[in-house]
């Protein structure tokens, strides 16, 4: 061993380039060597030419916007903190570099519950408090009483009263008015006339509630009066380009009210927070509020505010990420937590001003202690141990997101454009037009979920049978009669749902049997294959060989092994199948084989083929 010199730790320090001495690597260099990957994969052949090599592994959102399989710096965007387009915002002084407002939902009808639920979450980390009113929440009356103990001046209240928000607006504006002037009230009134038509059909008062942003700028500077919440085209099955147009048009329309009922057009942007739905895809969620800040400030730019025109500081647009409430799941809700926190660290680290985490148990009705105790440790973590707080946009830079941002500004704007030359935003939710592109969407994603090309783990993939839901309250009914509310899991929860009731009149699951032909390491991953699909529907397996059928009591069997054994025994295994009183034969994998009524293989429809499995089985709907 030799030993460095004893003055190596004095000496000047060299540039220590970790390359050096590799030659440069080439774009097409890398494209050879995918190709020759993909040609044993058969996805490539030899005289596949290198341009389309990346096409080859290039995928397309819902917006049509490609994800590559590289990125590199000619996808850069010029995107420097502080400064325009606004991607990557830098808080004000005193409020910490990229801190978030730890925000919570409360609904519960019982104003004692609510009460104490509330000051439990304040006492624990959380900051704010999200309050549902009406028939979907609170009594709207019992608001100053529910309040009693929350400092206003210290914890932000944000009202969702619904066709009620003028009711819960004057009572909340008396409760601080009779605190006193000089505590300066934080909070968001919830005023959102299109938001409700969206949820609804029926448009609340936009000049009623532009008066009230009047009042809020004139009276209770601490207080805004509009939220723009794009969830509902969310919640309906929209995508994000989708959901960010139609915010973007509908805080225009916000500020032409304002703007005519006597603001400013500064004071009017100062009256609006956005609210956008985060989801497990995190690099999604991290561009789509990058890029609603991008458009906001393109708006503000055109109104006069920002840019080189403005002799105003700049306008920032508020933003209140809530994790999706599609993509939670009834059937093995523990996931949700995991679904939650990516949720919550990509709104986090898309530059949210405030983040709700919504309790893993939403789906099965009220959520207890222990699941919003779950929820605010979420953020609590993410804030304090994950140290995300300390880094102002973590993801500036980095080439993906860069670009994925700036395409998915540029198709928001363009869908926004095509809602403001078809009348704007009231008309095109009168007309059904957004109600028709986001039902298309919805349709396109809905047959991924089938196919399980957008897997949700726990219903689709990795089902437990045996699981023991935990039991909860029942949950008030949102308003509905406008655009739908969707979830992804739906299909699939319906088809549980049959089996799970069959199970309970008869004692028994429905069962598909499960016939394998070989050796176990021949048969064993499509049998694994099979048994997922089916027990994703509720659907018990049994496993043997063919001529174990008949004493399985099952009604329709799938045969399971190898290619090559399918040539060989795959038409004798459906006889012997077919005699035994098997009502259809279903084979993993592909190709025909007489006695085999059809296949399921990867990507094949799931929910297509468990509705048959379900229908010859007997199970009623």
């Amino acid at each position: 061993m030799t030993v460095p010199p004893e003055d190596v730790a004095t000496s000047p320090r060299e540039p220590f380039a970790p390359a050096a001495g590799f030659p440069a690597a080439e774009r097409d260099q890398w494209r050879e060597l995918v190709k020759g990957v993909l040609r044993k994969s058969g996805a490539a052949t030899e005289d596949t030419p290198l341009a389309e090599v990346e096409g080859l592994l290039t995928r397309r959102t819902y917006d049509g916007i490609p994800i590559g399989p590289l990125y590199t710096a000619d996808d850069t965007v010029d995107a420097r903190p502080g400064l325009a387009p606004r991607v990557r915002e830098v808080k004000p002084e005193g409020e910490g570099l990229a801190a978030w407002d730890v925000r919570q939902r409360h609904a519960h009808p019982d104003p004692a519950a609510a009460k104490e639920a509330i000051l439990a979450d304040l006492e624990n980390g959380v900051t704010s408090v999200w309050l549902t009113l009406g028939e979907a929440g609170l009594p709207v009356a019992a608001l100053a009483d529910v309040l009693e103990k929350v400092h206003l001046d210290v914890a932000p209240v944000v009202l969702d009263a619904g066709p009620h928000t003028a009711e819960a607006a004057e009572a909340f504006l008396a409760l601080v008015a009779r605190r006193g002037r000089e505590r300066r009230a934080l909070g968001v009134l919830g005023a959102d006339p299109l938001g409700l038509a969206a949820r609804t059909g029926t448009p609340g008062d936009l000049e009623a509630a532009a008066a009230l942003a009047v009042r809020c700028t004139r009276e209770f500077p601490g207080i805004r009066a509009f939220v723009v919440d794009a969830t509902p085209y969310h919640d309906a099955g929209g995508s994000d380009a989708e959901e960010l147009g139609a915010a973007v048009a509908t805080g225009v329309a916000y500020l032409r009210a304002m703007t005519d009922a006597g603001l400013t057009v500064a004071e009017a942007f100062e009256q609006i927070e956005f609210r956008y739905a985060a989801t497990a895809d995190q690099f999604a969620t991290i561009a789509k509020l990058r890029a609603a800040r991008r458009l906001w400030d393109r708006v503000a730019e055109v109104c006069g505010l920002n840019g080189a025109r403005s002799e105003a500081g700049p306008v920032v647009q508020r933003q209140h990420a809530v994790t999706s409430a599609p993509m939670m799941t009834r059937h093995d809700p523990w996931v949700n937590m995991l679904r939650t926190t990516v949720a919550c660290f990509g709104a986090a680290v898309g530059g949210a001003d405030a983040v709700t985490v919504e309790p893993f148990d939403l789906r099965l009705g009220l959520p207890d202690a222990f699941s919003r105790r779950i929820a605010r440790n979420t953020q609590t973590l993410l804030l304090e141990e994950s140290s995300l707080a300390r880094v102002v946009d973590p993801a500036g830079g980095s080439w993906f997101v860069e670009r994925l941002t700036e395409d998915l500004a540029q198709a928001a704007w363009e869908w926004f454009t095509e809602i403001e030359k078809n009348g704007r935003m009231a008309e095109a939710l009168a007309s059904g037009m957004v109600a028709g592109r986001i039902a298309a969407t919805w349709e396109r994603r809905r047959k991924d979920i089938a196919r399980r090309k957008a897997p949700l783990t726990g219903v689709s993939e990795f089902p437990n049978l045996e699981e023991r839901l935990p039991e909860r309250a029942p949950a008030p009914q949102p308003p509905g009669g406008g655009l739908p509310r969707v979830f992804y899991a739906q299909d699939f929860e319906a088809l549980r749902d049959r089996c799970d009731a069959h199970a309970a009149a008869t004692g028994e699951r429905p069962k598909v049997f499960l016939a394998t032909l070989g050796p176990i390491a021949v048969h064993t991953a499509r049998a694994t294959f099979a048994a997922n699909l089916f027990q994703a529907g509720g659907i018990a397996t049994v496993t043997g060989e063919p001529g174990d059928f008949a004493a399985s009591g099952a009604k329709v069997a799938c045969i399971c092994s190898s290619d090559k054994l399918y040539a060989d025994q795959a038409a004798d295994a459906a006889r012997t199948l077919k005699e035994a009183g098997a009502v259809r034969v279903w084979l993993a994998g592909k190709g025909s084989y007489d006695g085999v009524d059809a296949t399921i293989f990867a990507g094949c429809d799931a929910v297509e083929t468990l509705r048959t499995t379900l229908r010859d089985l007997g199970v009623a709907e």
